[in-house]
């Protein structure tokens, strides 16, 4: 990731791909699966769905818990906002009008039965708890910004990666990565 100099007001973005050698089906259930998040998570601790829900469907509703060491432990609610079988799943974090963040997993079939797999995240516009980190250092809001959408990079490489192994059925207990529900 380049620094660009974001700030949160700026809601910045970062995306991550990876081609997957299994159908889209096999893809989508791994995607969708949201409990499974928190064993490929660094930051994700526990997350369920609300309202009886039992899987994604638009306006459903989860809850998720996660720690990390510089922002502390929190719970967050989303909402899922795009929803389009085997093809997009995303939730916004918190107020689905003006998301603390913005999540979205995209598959496209590829022409040889494969996959692709993008994972994408947008920041803000709602506060969040970065907005906390900011309040209390604004000088430095452009360094916590590119700091914070590092490793949201760095995570979301780390989960396509585990899913791509569980997909393809290689190191299904090697993930080690990281599907963060909230920001």
């Amino acid at each position: 990731m380049e620094w660009t100099g974001a700030r949160y007001a700026d809601t910045p973005t970062a995306e991550v791909r990876t081609r997957i050698a299994a159908a889209p089906e096999r893809v989508w259930e791994l995607v969708c699966d949201i409990t499974l998040m928190p064993g490929l998570s660094t930051e994700l601790r526990s997350v369920a769905w609300l309202d009886g829900a039992a899987g994604p469907a638009l306006g459903a509703r989860f809850a998720g818990r996660s720690e990390h060491a510089s922002l502390g432990v929190w719970e967050t609610t989303s909402y899922v906002v795009e929803y389009e079988a085997q093809r997009v799943f995303a939730w916004a974090v918190e107020d689905p009008e003006r998301p603390s963040a913005l999540w979205r997993f995209s598959l496209t079939a590829a022409d040889d039965g494969g996959t692709e797999l993008t994972q994408w995240v947008r920041l803000g516009p709602g506060r969040s708890g970065l907005s906390h980190a900011i309040d209390r250092m604004p000088e430095k809001e452009q360094k916590i910004v590119y700091v914070r959408m590092r490793e949201f990079e760095q995570n979301m490489t780390a989960t396509l990666d585990a899913i791509r192994k569980l997909a393809e059925g290689s190191g299904a207990g090697e993930a080690s990565g990281a599907a963060e529900a909230g920001a």
